[in-house]
């Protein structure tokens, strides 16, 4: 029990880009709670996961996120490796600091290692968009979502869909649905790049509306070189047919494409560029005609922009993005992409079922109320 004057110590456990994006609110929303009664300790606990600048320190240099406490430096590796390394160094950095709860973002290996640390030390935890599921085993990414699921105390839902389908597993204690925290981030990041001097569109000599917007990163996806050969030869037909195509490349997919296709000439207006930090990114999704994605953040952020995307994948776990217009599930054969881009989708109607830019502080107020009892 928190007494009067005592600190409440609440460990995030990130890794991997998607997670220092949910963060943001997270941390602004806890900075927002502190009072006289208690304190709060917020650690930061990077895994390592992404260590290339551009996938990682920038988000913190960029967006106004705290150093982290901890950086285990872990890197790539297998997904045993990879889960193992950060289990025990997530465990040793736990039995430290004892914190009073764990907060995990989502579905990485980050995420499910960080849970199975916390859960064998029998310090609760909070996990950061409970109940997504795209049915798919063969993503490592529904594993580790699954796993984390079944062994947290507080589970936070961004839908009533993902509420829904943790009921169907039994899981009906500690569901809380809050809404989607990256809505709130990119109400948070809209802001930032008001008064920031980005110049990405005007540096790719771009015209708003008038471009493609790719992001390919996903393991079934860039280490199947067949899948991939479809989905970069739908890219490069796109940008034969006229329309520019902008594509930051994941370091993985950077490998992929330099060996498949390293003897073909491809179009100049297919842009090949390197990461960008997330305030760019949000720039070219905000002003793209159409974003071609596997991620399941990025099909999110367009559909908040309004802006049309086509999911290269068979299923999604953001239904609700599908089921009013705005999402078209194209798959990885090269004739659905191409067909899909050019008898673009705009939407039949537009809602928001993921809150209204609040779940960052429902979450902190609801931990903030477990460790107080």
């Amino acid at each position: 029990m928190i007494l009067k004057g005592d600190t409440i110590k609440i460990a995030s456990i990130v890794g991997a880009r998607p997670q220092f994006i949910k963060l943001i609110p997270i941390v602004k929303a806890i900075n927002s709670s502190i009072n006289n009664s208690y304190k709060i300790k917020h650690l930061i606990i990077h895994t390592g996961q992404h260590y290339d600048y551009l996938m990682n320190k920038v988000f913190f240099d960029e967006l106004q996120i705290p150093e982290p406490d901890y950086n285990l430096e872990v890197g790539s590796g297998t997904h045993g490796y990879q889960t193992g390394t950060m289990l025990k160094k997530i465990e040793e950095v736990l039995l430290k600091e004892k914190p009073n709860i764990v907060i995990v973002y989502g579905d990485t290996n980050s995420t499910l290692a960080g849970a199975l640390a916390a859960v064998k030390l029998h310090i609760p935890i909070a996990h950061i968009e409970a109940g997504l599921r795209s049915y798919n085993k063969l993503m490592p990414e529904e594993i580790n979502r699954i796993l984390t699921d079944h062994i947290s105390t507080y589970l936070f839902c961004p839908s009533k869909t993902a509420v829904k389908n943790l009921k169907k597993e039994g899981i009906k204690k500690g569901v809380y649905l809050v809404g989607d925290v990256m809505y709130d981030t990119l109400l948070i990041t809209l802001e930032i790049a008001k008064n920031k001097d980005h110049t990405i569109i005007q540096k790719l000599n771009l015209k708003p509306k008038e471009y493609a917007l790719v992001t390919i990163h996903r393991e079934e996806n860039t280490t199947n070189f067949e899948i991939f050969n479809s989905i970069f030869s739908a890219i490069v037909e796109i940008a034969n047919n006229g329309l520019t195509v902008v594509f930051p490349v994941h370091p993985r997919t950077r490998k992929v494409i330099n060996t498949i296709f390293s003897d073909f000439s491809l179009p100049s207006n297919l842009l090949l560029i390197e990461p960008i930090s997330y305030l760019d990114m949000i720039l070219l999704e905000a002003n793209s005609k159409v974003i071609l994605t596997d991620s399941g953040g990025v099909q999110k952020e367009a559909f908040f922009l309004k802006v049309p995307c086509i999911t290269l994948r068979q299923e999604t776990e953001w239904i609700e993005t599908v089921k009013l217009g705005w999402n078209t599930l194209a798959g990885t054969q090269k004739e659905k992409i191409i067909k899909a881009v050019f008898n673009l989708n705009k939407g039949k109607k537009y809602y928001l079922p993921y809150g209204k830019g609040k779940a960052a502080q429902k979450i902190v107020n609801k931990i903030l109320s477990f460790c107080l009892k």
